[in-house]
């Protein structure tokens, strides 16, 4: 099992920043990409960036030049910097972990609980 707790939410005013982190913790297994996803109220929930083991990143073309995604892969610790924000990047965001369990080699998505993201106009 991978536990995932994000922290940096919070509410700020539109062209301000926010850093989010998630670590990941728990034991058997490796970790192969880590990820911030988001679900606004009434849609689906959608990718925001990722970042795979050898340090490749995606992102949403909606977050590409304003957000930059990152990893400290001794801590198993993933970090999203958020500029120039809009109130259209209101949403919870949600953490992800792309794992494999070392004994049973099954691959699986983690999830975390979430965390807020509010941008005033």
């Amino acid at each position: 099992q991978v536990q995932l707790v994000e922290s940096g939410g919070g509410l700020v005013q539109a062209g301000g920043s926010l850093r989010l982190s998630c670590a990941a913790s728990g034991t058997t297994f490796r970790i192969n990409a880590m990820g911030w996803y988001r679900q606004a109220p009434g849609k689906q929930r959608e990718l925001v960036a990722t970042i795979n083991n050898g340090g490749s990143t995606n992102y949403a073309d909606s977050v590409k030049g304003r957000f930059t995604i990152s990893r400290d892969n001794a801590k198993n610790t993933v970090y999203l910097q958020m500029n120039t924000l809009k109130p259209e990047d209101t949403a919870r965001y949600y953490c992800n972990a792309r794992a494999t369990d070392i004994w049973s080699k099954v691959e699986r998505d983690y999830w975390g609980q979430g965390t807020q993201v509010t941008v005033s106009s």
